[in-house]
């Protein structure tokens, strides 16, 4: 069974049901907790009493400075809302890990965005260095992976499709909640991961809901992949891609072809005036409410509460 563990100011924490038990560590970094496969047993396996969860303030349980690389278009619901047919050829961008925040923190949108979007995503936290040239297969995987936290890849759409910037769109601080838990897997809980489910509301309204089923290029693939060009060290976080029900959707394909035809500026400006009047985009004061669990609670990697504010 996997292992929750939080962040706080005041150090590490292994969760026990509602009460969290103190990691007796030195430990700084995510690599470094990681590594300390010790403390992190004797905190899960101690008779402490444990002081309750609800009363922490969680950071994220993935420190920073690190990597964070995304897959971009990799589920199926998401290619369809996209506008993606046949086969979506494998992707990959960066995301600066000052983005990384809390799970209860706010999101805050700059005052030049309008167009604020969410993503609930898993988050593949690396156990091990993945060098250049590695190949991963489904077996392997324990190896590399150390633990699942939840994330929302917060894009800024405008900045996004206008300047074709994901680096830009998906960086600003705030723009990767995650958290609460990073749970960290034992090699029996990699077959379950495919019963994940993510799920994602906004106050109270269900937007995202899926399975990793739904998922098209999956984690040891993912790896492989990765790994044909960039790098990865222990503490870095992948980002698996989001599915089906975020704000952005493709216009219909006339307007993709009467698009096409028209001056850019004049082709956005149309673009951006039939997208104010979607109401799904994020907006100050909104609550985002993530979530991502195994439906027998094997894996739970606990709920994000996000409150959206302006600059």
């Amino acid at each position: 069974m996997s292992t929750n563990v939080l962040r706080t100011r005041d150090g590490w924490w292994v969760a026990r049901g509602d009460l969290a038990v103190p990691v007796d560590t030195t430990a700084e970094t995510t690599a470094e907790l990681i590594a300390d496969t010790a403390a992190v047993r004797a905190a899960r396996e101690s008779t402490e009493d444990g002081v309750p969860i609800a009363g922490l303030d969680p950071l994220s349980p993935v420190t920073t400075p690190c990597r964070v690389v995304a897959q971009m278009v990799n589920y199926r619901s998401h290619a369809k809302d996209s506008g993606f047919t046949g086969d979506i050829p494998p992707a990959f961008f960066r995301k600066a890990s000052g983005s990384v925040s809390a799970p209860g923190g706010q999101i805050v949108r700059p005052a030049h965005v309008r167009f604020l979007d969410y993503e609930v995503e898993l988050g593949l936290v690396l156990g091990a260095a993945l060098p250049i040239g590695a190949t991963v297969t489904e077996d392997d995987l324990p190896k590399y992976v150390a633990g699942l936290v939840i994330t929302n890849d917060v894009s800024a759409r405008d900045v996004q499709l206008t300047k074709t910037q994901f680096y830009e769109s998906k960086s600003y601080p705030t723009f990767t909640p995650t958290g609460p838990f990073l749970a960290l897997l034992e090699p029996d809980d990699f077959p379950h991961l495919t019963s994940l489910r993510l799920s994602l509301s906004v106050n109270g309204e269900l937007r995202q809901d899926r399975t990793l089923t739904d998922m098209i290029v999956r984690p040891a693939q993912a790896l492989t992949l990765l790994a044909r060009f960039q790098s990865l060290d222990p503490g870095d976080l992948l980002l698996t891609g989001t599915p089906g029900g975020t704000a952005l959707k493709a216009p219909p394909k006339i307007a993709e072809k009467i698009g096409a035809l028209l001056p850019a500026d004049v082709k956005w400006k149309m673009f951006f005036r039939s997208q104010s009047r979607n109401p799904r985009y994020l907006a100050d004061g909104d609550v985002v409410t993530a979530t991502i669990a195994t439906p027998d609670g094997r894996i739970e990697l606990g709920r994000q509460h996000t409150p959206v504010v302006g600059t």
